[in-house]
Parts: structure tokens; C-alpha cells; sequence
């Protein structure tokens, strides 16, 4: 039996066939992340010790590899034997120790190149050169408390209901629901007294501080309700390439899903830079440089004094007491093509 064609068929074959004749989708262009390379000094000039003083002990940080970052060329200037290790979270560390303690004032100095590569949101696909990161053996630390960031009852009430009133369901939308409420309602402001140490009840309070206030409150919001959330200190450069100093550190947080892995957020930079506020939920500029990882830091030797709050500046013991001594000084020169 012959097949008819009415209009309307006719029609739609015609579209069909003008459908197969339509190029094939080309696939999506790939996100070439930022790259910077640039060479890093780290310098410390140590006081002279107390008369009497026994030993005097200095733990500097150095920079790590990792999927966003590549470290080389790593020289270092000391008047005194020294040791590099590596301790908790995978952090790498100088060790010196003077015994007896020096009369005279002395300087640590560290060179080293570093090729910073911006750190895209993992859900984005087509990243050309992403490379994998290695899976974190330490997830579980980063579900627990901080010595100024407890997981306590009033904290966890106050982040579930934040993500309540955004409606958050998946860990990504509660993770991003706390993300806007920091950026929202903390100021970067550095004025007064209680700022930089990253204490949550003090971010909760007065509502503005600096980089680790902001991301104790994401941090701890997360951590309390089962989101794995690890802190990150190191040092920002300016984003005009050049030289110069870096007069302080930079901190920056990254949270940890099943489907996404680890996505990178900078709720302080945020706040500082409005319209950037879309870009810092899933990236990390390539303007910076990490030193350590984590909170409540021992370092390796142990100290004998308390875990320090972070690691980014020297720290130094006299006879196993704190010692304050260290004048520092933190230089880049962004590599020339």
C-alpha cells in the first residue's frame, strides 16, 4: 500500500531531514586555568636569645606541592645546620636548633620558585590540564572540632538554620548556603580587638574580622553538620605581576562532598570584592601561595609549648618557651616570559 504524505507529514519530514543535515555539536571549549610563576622569599631575622638561654629552636614553613601548586628551586640561607621535614597534613617545615642559644642576632633565609595554577570548581567540566588530586587521608580530622572552633550544640543549631531558610537539601546546597550567609552578613573589617584568630564565637558576635574569622564560621558550620571542611594559610600577591613585598598572610577553605570532591571558596575575598562573590563559591585565584594546611598544628620536632592556632609566620622556642624575637620579610617576582 503506497504511503500517503499530508502536509502536516511532509512537514515534519522535511524538518527531520533538515535536523540531519545540521552540523554535530562541537564539543565544549576547554577552561584553561590561570597560571602564574614566580619566585618566593621567606626571611626571618632571629634576636638574640635571653643570657642563659640553653637552646633556641626555629620551625619555618615551606612551601608544598599539590594539585594547584608546584614548588622548585628551593634554596635556603642559614648560619646554623638544619633539617626539613614533613609533618602533620602533609606540611614541610625547616627545623633549626642553636645550642648553646647565639649572642648574636641571626637570618634564616628561603628561595624558592613556585608556579601557581588557578584551582577551578571540580563541577565544572572540560578543564584542560586539571590535574587529579590525591585522595585526602586525613578526611576524618576534618570533620572535628578546633580548639576555637567547637562543634557544640548553639553551633549547630545556628547552622542548620541557616540552611533551613535557604531550603538546602544536598551538602553541596547547604555548603553554598552557609558561603551566602557569611559573605552576606560579616564584614572584612580589621579594626579593634579579637579579629585573626579565627574564633567562631567571636566571628558570630561582631560579625566582621579578617580572613580566619570568616572561614572559622564556614568551616565550623560545615563541620557541624557533616561536612568535611579543611583550612588553608599561606600568602596573596598583588594581581598586577611585578615585585614586591608582601606585608601578611592569606587564608582560604576548601569543603568536601562525595560528587564534587574538594570545592574551593574564599569567603573573606568575597566580601571584599562583591562582584566576585559568584567566582569565589568553586575557585581559587592563582594569585597565592599555600605554606600549611590545617589548625592546632604539631610541628615536627614537637614543640614544647601548645599547638599553634595556624602556621604561616616563623615560630621559635627558647628552652622551650615561646620566643617572639623574629622580625620577618616576604618578597615575589613574578617570572618574565
Amino acid at each position: 500500500m503506497p504511503v500517503r504524505f499530508t502536509p502536516r507529514c511532509a512537514g515534519l519530514l522535511a524538518a527531520g531531514v533538515a535536523l540531519l543535515m545540521l552540523p554535530a555539536a562541537q564539543p565544549a571549549a576547554p577552561i584553561v586555568p590561570r597560571v602564574r610563576t614566580f619566585a618566593f622569599d621567606y626571611q626571618t631575622t632571629v634576636a638574640a636569645a635571653p643570657a642563659g638561654t640553653k637552646a633556641l629552636d626555629l620551625w619555618l614553613p615551606v612551601p608544598h606541592d599539590d594539585a594547584s601548586q608546584d614548588v622548585g628551586k628551593l634554596n635556603i640561607e642559614a648560619p646554623y645546620p638544619y633539617e626539613l621535614h614533613t609533618g602533620q597534613y602533609g606540611n614541610r617545615m625547616l627545623h633549626l636548633r642553636v645550642s648553646p642559644a647565639p649572642a648574636q642576632p641571626f637570618a634564616v633565609a628561603l628561595h624558592c620558585q613556585v608556579t601557581r595554577r588557578e584551582h577551578i570548581n571540580p563541577l565544572l567540566p572540560h578543564v584542560a590540564g586539571r590535574r587529579a588530586a590525591a585522595a585526602d587521608p586525613h578526611l576524618g580530622r576534618w570533620l572535628a572540632p578546633d580548639r576555637l572552633v567547637p562543634l557544640d550544640d548553639s553551633i549547630r543549631i545556628w547552622a542548620l538554620r541557616v540552611t533551613a531558610q535557604a531550603g538546602a537539601r544536598t551538602d553541596l546546597d547547604k555548603a553554598r548556603a552557609i558561603y551566602n550567609h557569611v559573605v552576606s552578613t560579616v564584614k572584612y573589617d580589621k579594626s579593634g580587638q579579637g579579629w585573626g584568630r579565627g574564633d567562631i564565637y567571636y566571628a558570630c558576635d561582631a560579625r566582621r574580622g579578617n580572613c580566619t574569622d570568616f572561614h572559622a564560621l564556614f568551616i565550623g558550620y560545615c563541620r557541624a553538620l557533616g561536612i568535611p571542611a579543611r583550612f588553608s594559610i599561606g600568602f596573596p600577591l598583588p594581581a598586577e605581576r611585578g615585585a614586591g613585598e608582601v606585608k601578611g598572610y592569606h587564608c582560604w577553605a576548601e569543603f568536601y562532598t562525595r560528587q564534587t570532591g574538594w570545592v574551593p571558596i574564599d569567603a573573606s575575598e568575597a566580601a571584599k570584592n562583591p562582584d566576585k562573590r559568584e567566582y569565589f563559591f568553586g575557585h581559587h585565584d592563582e594569585n597565592r601561595v599555600e605554606l600549611t594546611r590545617g589548625r592546632d598544628l604539631t610541628l615536627t620536632p614537637r614543640q614544647q609549648a601548645e599547638p599553634l592556632n595556624y602556621f604561616v609566620y616563623p615560630y621559635a622556642e627558647a628552652d622551650g618557651q615561646p620566643f617572639t624575637g623574629l622580625t620577618n620579610q616576604f618578597r615575589y617576582r613574578d617570572a618574565t616570559e
